[in-house]
């Protein structure tokens, strides 16, 4: 299952998925991105990968009811990837409460009420199980929990809790066989980044400060997301993997 997976990083990491033999579920609020990306999934496939569910992850109920369908649908889970992300622009002193709410309601509070549902319906499945069955969860974190940002205060802070709670869920899930990593991306061609790369003069400021000299596509972020949550990391758990184009060590 993959939050906010009807663009960017998060449709790459369903599409990627599914190309690795994995039957996903695209979690988000917009339907017609949903079904979108789902087709592109489902184009050729003699049985669809990819189903939609629609839901607003910062709202509890809604996060319930994803995990209902979930377990009325298939009762298990294996990979959980919490991609739902949102960013601003505000100084401190310019920023109201109502936006700092919604950032860290989006990038926080989210992984924490998905994590919480589903890691229920994870943990019972594991229980359950007969042998050995991958189980792992993925948090999108950022390159801005690791580096503040101007006018970013809001979206550095949440990105960074993301980063130590999945440390935490990691230590917490360790006894289940559940593992818990998170990503964090530097800049990529997103519909959060669309904007900012219009400008030419942030795009060359980008492309100075990384040691690739470019900004990233959501596919390679995809791939990184890919493989945490896959038995290929198999002896990982509450580690992040920076996937910035060396923007730390420039």
């Amino acid at each position: 299952m993959v939050t906010g997976a009807g663009s960017g990083i998060g449709e790459q990491t369903a599409a990627r998925l599914a190309s690795e033999g994995a039957q996903v579920i695209l979690v988000g609020r917009t339907v017609s991105k949903l079904e979108r990306a789902a087709q592109q999934i489902n184009d050729g496939l003699s049985e669809p990968a990819a189903v939609i569910f629609q839901a607003d992850v910062t709202k509890e109920e809604e996060v319930q009811g994803l995990a209902d369908f979930i377990e009325q649908k298939s009762g298990d889970l294996h990979i959980l990837v919490n991609n739902a992300g949102t960013s601003g622009n505000s100084s401190i002193l310019n920023m109201e409460e109502s936006e700092w709410d919604r950032i860290q309601n989006t990038n926080l509070k989210s992984v924490y009420l998905v994590s919480k549902a589903l890691g229920r319906l994870m943990i019972n499945s594991k229980e359950q199980d007969e042998g050995e069955v991958n189980r792992s969860i993925v948090n999108v974190a950022s390159l801005s929990g690791h580096k503040a940002g101007a006018k970013i205060p809001h979206y550095s802070s949440s990105k960074a809790a993301v980063i130590n709670f999945t440390k935490s869920l990691a230590l917490e899930f360790a006894p289940y066989g559940i593992r818990v990593n998170s990503v964090s991306p530097g800049f990529a061609e997103t519909p959060l980044t669309e904007e900012g790369l219009k400008n030419k003069r942030f795009e060359e400021a980008i492309q100075r400060n990384t040691a690739l000299g470019r900004v990233g596509r959501p596919e390679e972020i995809a791939k990184v997301i890919t493989f945490a949550a896959s038995d290929e990391a198999s002896y990982m758990t509450g580690s992040d993997l920076l996937v910035d184009g060396g923007w730390m060590i420039t």
